[in-house]
C-alpha cells in the first residue's frame, strides 16, 4: 500500500477536523479503514517537514507526492482516502 502522510499541527482547528473526517470516513467505508496515515506534527519534526513543499496544514502526501492542503472538507478528505486505496 502506498505511505499517506499528514503533516498538521497540535492546535490547529483545521487540523483536528481533518483528523475528525478522516474517523468519520473510515468508519462508513471499511476500505478506508486500511489506509495507515503517518502523523507529523511539523513543529516536532521540522526536519521532515521542511522537507516536503507546503505552506499550510493539514497538508497531505502520498509516496512524496502533495494531494491536498489547507481548509478540509468531507469531499477533499475522501479524495485524499481515495487516491490512497487506489
Amino acid at each position: 500500500m502506498k505511505k499517506l502522510t499528514m503533516f498538521y499541527l497540535e492546535n490547529c482547528p483545521h487540523c483536528r477536523r481533518a483528523y475528525n473526517m478522516i474517523e468519520e470516513l473510515k468508519n462508513k467505508n471499511p476500505n478506508y479503514s486500511n489506509v495507515d496515515i503517518e502523523l507529523v506534527e511539523e513543529s516536532k519534526n521540522v526536519q521532515i517537514a521542511s522537507a516536503h513543499d507546503y505552506y499550510y496544514v493539514p497538508a497531505f502526501f502520498l509516496d512524496g507526492e502533495k494531494l491536498f492542503e489547507g481548509v478540509p472538507s468531507i469531499d477533499k478528505i475522501e479524495a485524499v482516502l481515495k487516491k490512497a486505496t487506489a
